[in-house]
């Protein structure tokens, strides 16, 4: 295990700074007022690169270039997670600490206005105060200088760099003096050398919730919420709740979101079913994607919410802000807690569902269903509004006694309204961690003979030969075919088109969001246009001309 004196260098970290040596060195000469552009040639290393006696490095690489990098080492075939940023020298710590108390009194509410950068107003005036110092400080110190502050006044502090690292897809801090834990999507559960003492822990954990626009107390020690970047946050303050102390745990929002084309590239979905949600979403047949912990749900209802007609009015309500649209006509609710102890002006999920339900919605998707805004949810589904959801459950029958059951307690001639159900599961492939699509179901109504619900199962992943197979028989296929007039060579080659179409972005690497949103837009406004390109090998240069 990587010891405790692996810990990054910060300036909370050092004793309190000896103020005689900056004042007698302020008759020293002074610098130019303005830093060069980092030159690796020039300047050197900012970080140095050993690795700790007794640990073999397997993969280094940056996450905020020249500043701080990933090492992970291993030591008896424990493999642990480095975040090694710049040291600093006691002099560089004592004006770090100076300029930190300076900067206090030299940034006014002006110069932090939401409507501005902070970054360059931070940087110049933290530039403007060293060079008010008169000291001999060279620029390299600079530079590192420079990045503690911006690390620690405008980033997340102590885990800045892992909040970068594009690999991560959950933060775990379990208590203080105990060192943070990682889901990295290649290592899995890793130990990294970052730790907290009790003091700098309670004030992070005060510092998150505060920018997530929430508050966090010992009278009030939990706490969900959203980060500015998205990230989901859920804290704990104090030994009240959670017994060796506060606690965070970060699950990392995806800043390039997963697409159709990406569940495709990692073999979540096959070519088919991605098809099949754009052809049933596009003529308003109503899903829920269900699945354990971490299996996909979201990411999945995320990725096939591209298929949603650009125009149509979407409306979406969670507890917590998971879900990311790309639509112009979209409203995002999220449910709020009571701001008084008596419980008023808290606003639930049931109270946004029925807000909702009156705002003429084409399509509803809620986060995720629990407790009684499912009645509700399937109200809607019943008059016949669109609607998506998540929720937790590893397989039909789970799904269906969960809805069935308290506290959701839907009776079961609702059920017949919902259309399609996905089943996302968290499944280990030539021993990775990978999600798959294990089962995707129609419901078909009740049987009325046995009083249960008719399934048809349309696909199910082979766990054997990892690859998806195809039952065929689409009962939602069969009804937009009616309800679009087609016969049914119409139908299959609409289907074949999709497939092509969906195939060719595939293939060229096209599937970014902005690309994967215009395509779908044209292909709504004039098919041929796109069939056309597909054909002609100019799809390219038409999305180009469109951006």
């Amino acid at each position: 295990m990587v010891e405790k004196t692996m810990s990054t260098h910060t300036f909370d970290d050092t004793c309190e700074p000896k103020r005689g040596i900056l004042d007698r060195l302020r008759f020293w000469s002074n610098r130019p007022r303005s830093i060069p552009k980092y030159d690796p040639e020039i300047h050197g290393s900012l970080v140095e690169s050993d690795v700790p006696d007794g640990y073999t490095e397997i993969e280094r690489y940056w996450v905020d270039e020249p500043y701080a990098y990933v090492s992970i080492v291993e030591k008896g075939s424990v493999q642990s997670y480095r975040l090694v940023e710049p040291v600093l020298s006691m002099f560089d710590k004592e004006i770090l600490e100076r300029v930190h108390d300076d900067l206090q009194s030299t940034l006014s509410l002006s110069d932090i206005s939401c409507d501005l950068d902070r970054e360059p107003i931070l940087m110049g005036k933290v530039v403007d105060l060293i060079d008010q110092y008169r000291i001999p400080l060279d620029d390299c110190s600079r530079y590192k200088i420079l990045y503690y502050l911006k690390r620690n006044l405008l980033g997340y502090g102590r885990i800045n760099g892992i909040m970068h690292d594009p690999y991560l897809e959950d933060i775990s801090c379990d208590g203080y003096d105990v060192s943070i834990y990682l889901y990295h999507m290649k290592y899995l559960n890793i130990r990294t050398n970052i730790f907290y003492n009790e003091e700098k822990l309670n004030a992070f954990v005060i510092s998150l919730c505060q920018r997530s626009g929430k508050h966090i107390s010992i009278g009030e020690p939990l706490v969900d919420a959203t980060l500015p970047n998205g990230s989901r946050l859920q804290a704990t303050l104090g030994k009240a709740i959670t017994t060796r102390g506060s606690s965070f745990n970060i699950r990392k929002f995806r800043s390039d979101p997963i697409t159709p084309i990406d569940l495709i590239e990692f073999n979540t979905s096959s070519l088919g079913m991605i098809a099949y949600f754009w052809l049933a979403m596009e003529n308003g047949f109503s899903a829920i994607f269900a699945g354990g912990t971490a299996s996909g749900k979201t990411s999945m209802l995320n990725a096939v919410s591209l298929f949603i007609p650009p125009l149509s009015k979407v409306v979406s309500i969670e507890d917590t802000r998971e879900l990311m649209l790309h639509h112009d006509n979209w409203i995002a609710g999220v449910t709020r807690e009571s701001i008084t102890e008596t419980g008023t002006g808290s606003v639930s999920m049931f109270d946004l569902l029925r807000s909702a339900l009156r705002q003429r919605p084409e399509y509803i998707l809620v986060g995720e269903v629990r407790g009684k805004e499912a009645l509700t949810l399937f109200q809607a589904l019943s008059t016949g509004h669109t609607t998506y959801s998540t929720m937790h459950a590893g397989d039909v029958q789970t799904v269906v006694n969960r809805l069935e059951n308290d506290p959701i307690n839907v009776p079961r001639v609702m059920l017949q309204a919902l259309d399609i159900l996905c089943i996302q599961k968290q499944v280990f492939v030539d021993g990775k961690k990978v999600r798959r699509t294990e089962s995707l179901v129609e419901f078909m109504g009740i049987d009325p003979r046995s009083g249960e619900i008719k399934i048809n199962e349309l696909y199910r992943w082979d766990p054997i030969n990892d690859e998806f197979t195809d039952y065929g028989n689409s009962d939602v296929i069969q009804r937009i075919m009616k309800k679009r007039g087609w016969k049914k060579k119409e139908l299959q080659e609409e289907m074949n088109t999709r497939e092509r179409i969906l195939e060719y972005l595939h293939r060229k690497g096209m599937r970014d969001y902005v690309t994967i949103s215009l395509v779908m837009n044209l292909y709504s406004i004039n098919p041929d246009i796109i069939v056309d390109a597909i054909e002609n090998k100019t799809l390219e240069d038409i999305v180009q001309q469109n951006m």
